[in-house]
């Protein structure tokens, strides 16, 4: 049984996300930019397993993609969704660094990566969606 409007509560607070990181990345709050792609392309993931009924657990991308079932090619997303998974932490925690804030860490390139993998994964999972929806 697809769960339409779990799914659709969950990819909606994604794509606002990723729209937020998007405006983060233009105001040059890097850090911010890298945190908030890891947490659209996790609502997004979230979205999906909710979708289909599962429960999702914890909020690496990568751990979260093992939920989901193997017809569906999760792998494919696997490494731009590990590169996201180091954005968790260290980008909002200054005791992640040995000195410094997070914004001194990250760059421009870092977060247009992130936002750019992050847009990767929710197209990803819209179209696996849109396929799921057809059978």
């Amino acid at each position: 049984m697809i769960d339409d409007e779990e799914y659709r509560r969950w990819i909606e607070m994604s794509r606002r996300t990723l729209h937020s990181a998007e405006g983060d990345l233009g105001r040059g709050d890097y850090n911010w930019a890298c945190f908030k792609a890891h947490q659209a392309a996790e609502y997004a993931v979230k979205a999906l397993l909710h979708a289909l009924g599962l429960t999702p657990k914890g909020h690496s991308i990568s751990l979260l993609l093992h939920s989901i079932p193997r017809e569906l090619n999760p792998d494919e997303i696997l490494d731009p969704a590990k590169t996201l998974d180091k954005y968790y932490i260290p980008t909002r925690y200054p005791n992640a660094w040995s000195e410094g804030i997070p914004a001194d860490y990250y760059t421009i390139n870092d977060s247009k990566q992130a936002v750019s993998y992050a847009s990767m994964i929710i197209d990803w999972v819209e179209e696996k969606w849109r396929s799921l929806r057809k059978e």
